[in-house]
C-alpha cells in the first residue's frame, strides 16, 4: 500500500482528503500544526498524526521520512488572515521546505495545494477571457497569490533537477453542503457578489478525490490544474453572467448551460477528473430557473 503524508491535515481540504485516501486503502500520516481530529473511516492505515512546523527543514523531514509521496495542503489558506508580508514568507518557506524534504527522501510525487488566485482573483479587473483557463496565468492580486506563483516557479526548478513530478492543484473555492444552503441568501440576490471568482466552487469531496488522482495519474515534470466544479454557483447561465458583469470579455463559443467559467478540461483529460457534486444536489434552483 502506498504511504502517503498529507499536510495541512487539520484543516477543511486536509480532513477530507485524509478519510478519502484512508477509504481507498493507502496508508496515511497526517500533519498539521494544529490539534489533528482522528479521522473515522473504514479502510487504510492511519499511521501516524503528527504536529509539526513544516517552515523547519529538520521537522519536516522527520514527519516525512518512510513515505512514498505527499499531498501538501498547508499553507495560510487565502489573503487577508494575516498581514501580507507574513502570508508570503510562511507559505513560500513552508513550501520550500516540504519540496527540498521530498527531493532529499526520494519521494515519488508531490501534490501540492496551488490556488485559483494565481489566475486573477479577485477579478476587480476583467479577466482576458472566459472561461478561464491554466494559460490565463500568472495574474498574482495578492501577496497570498504572489506566493503559490512563487511556489509554481519553484516547482518547475525541483521537478527539473529531480525528475519528480510536482502536480499543482488550482483549488477553487472548498464548499460543501452547510455552503449550498447559504446561496439563495448570499450568492443569488446580486451576480456582483461572487464575480470575485467567476462563481467558481469546488466540493470538498471532488477536492479529495482531485488529491488522491493527482497521485496517481501517468504525469512528469511540473505540472498544474484548475481544480472547480462542473457549473458555478448561481442558477443563472453562464453566458447570462458575464453578459451581466463582464459584457466585455471574449466567450468561448461553446460555452453553454451553467458551465463553469473556471476551466477544468485539462484536468479531466491528464487527470481523469470529473466532478461528482453539485449544489443542486442540496438545493433546489428557484422556481423557473434554468435546471441544466
Amino acid at each position: 500500500m502506498t504511504h502517503v503524508v498529507v499536510t495541512g491535515a487539520a484543516g477543511r481540504a486536509g480532513q477530507v482528503t485524509v478519510a478519502h485516501l484512508l477509504q481507498r486503502g493507502y496508508v496515511v500520516t497526517a500533519v498539521d500544526l494544529q490539534h489533528l481530529p482522528r479521522p473515522e473511516v473504514q479502510g487504510g492505515t492511519l499511521r501516524a498524526a503528527l504536529r509539526a512546523d513544516l517552515t523547519d527543514l529538520g521537522q519536516t523531514l522527520e514527519v516525512m521520512h518512510g513515505a512514498d509521496a505527499v499531498v501538501h495542503l498547508a499553507n495560510i489558506p487565502a489573503p487577508g488572515l494575516y498581514p501580507p508580508h507574513h502570508t508570503f514568507v510562511q507559505n513560500v518557506a513552508m513550501n520550500h521546505s516540504v519540496f527540498t524534504a521530498a527531493v532529499m527522501l526520494q519521494l515519488s510525487r508531490v501534490v501540492w495545494a496551488s490556488s485559483e488566485t494565481t489566475l486573477g482573483l479577485p477579478f476587480n479587473r476583467p479577466p482576458a477571457f472566459a472561461p478561464v483557463n491554466e494559460d490565463h496565468y500568472p495574474w498574482p492580486e495578492s501577496s497570498y497569490a504572489l506566493s503559490k506563483v512563487v511556489t509554481e516557479t519553484m516547482a518547475e526548478q525541483f521537478a527539473r533537477q529531480s525528475g519528480m513530478p510536482f502536480v499543482a492543484l488550482r483549488f477553487s473555492n472548498i464548499l460543501g453542503p452547510d455552503e449550498y444552503r447559504a446561496f439563495p441568501q448570499l450568492a443569488w440576490p446580486d451576480p456582483q457578489a461572487r464575480r470575485w471568482n467567476l462563481w467558481g466552487y469546488i466540493d470538498e469531496r471532488d477536492a479529495a478525490e482531485a488529491c488522491r488522482l493527482a497521485l496517481e495519474a501517468p504525469l512528469a515534470g511540473a505540472s498544474s490544474f484548475i481544480i472547480a466544479a462542473a457549473d458555478t454557483v448561481m442558477p443563472t447561465p453562464s453566458r447570462e453572467l458575464m453578459r451581466q458583469v463582464f459584457p466585455e470579455v471574449p466567450l468561448d463559443p461553446q460555452l453553454s448551460g451553467h458551465q463553469t467559467l473556471l476551466s477544468i478540461e485539462r484536468a479531466r483529460q491528464q487527470l481523469g477528473f470529473e466532478p461528482q457534486h453539485r449544489w443542486r444536489d442540496t438545493v433546489s434552483p428557484p422556481d423557473g430557473a434554468p435546471t441544466g
